[in-house]
């Protein structure tokens, strides 16, 4: 298994729309690996291949507190159950730092293949649900910081622009 390099905002890779998969190989798996490993390291509670530079309709997600539910969602196809709107303080491994307040529905249900290329369907709600749609926004080329305001959103470009030429 491999840490692989998260991609931050602004870079342009993080507005591209992701690929449906369509055969669940052992690169696949390798990835899938890759990123439970890259999620738990750095540390989150999801990751979406977007956010890793691969362009592929895959996400993982773990909220347990002793990382011992490790989810995997391929192509994902979301319905929301309940339009009522729960509001939820995000973060994010790709805008390193900030959190910002995101509505979103409380509960859905999602059918996507497993980590064997098996279909399946299960019903969120609460904070698992809110991490599958962050995570399911990726792959479409949204952030979080999308939902907030141009203001906001600009402070934040720019603070992690200035961290970024320091690093380098």
């Amino acid at each position: 298994m491999a840490i692989l390099d998260i991609l931050e905002f602004p870079d342009p890779r993080l507005r591209t729309r992701a690929k449906p998969i369509t055969d669940v190989t052992d690169h696949t798996r390798t990835l899938i690996d890759d990123m439970f490993e890259t999620m738990y390291a750095a540390p989150g509670i999801g990751l979406a291949a977007t956010q890793v530079d691969v362009h592929e309709r895959l996400l993982v997600i773990d909220v347990s507190e002793d990382r011992s539910e490790p989810l995997v969602f391929i192509n994902p196809e979301v319905e929301i159950l309940d339009p009522e709107l729960g509001e939820y303080d995000e973060g994010c491994l790709s805008v390193p730092g900030f959190y910002e307040t995101v509505n979103r529905p409380r509960r859905v249900r999602v059918t996507a293949l497993d980590r064997n290329g098996e279909s399946f369907t299960r019903e969120l709600e609460g904070l698992l649900a809110i991490c599958l749609q962050h995570e399911i926004d990726h792959l479409d080329g949204k952030l979080f910081v999308d939902y907030i305001s141009p203001l906001k959103r600009q402070r934040i470009r720019k603070k992690l622009e200035k961290d970024q030429r320091r690093r380098a």
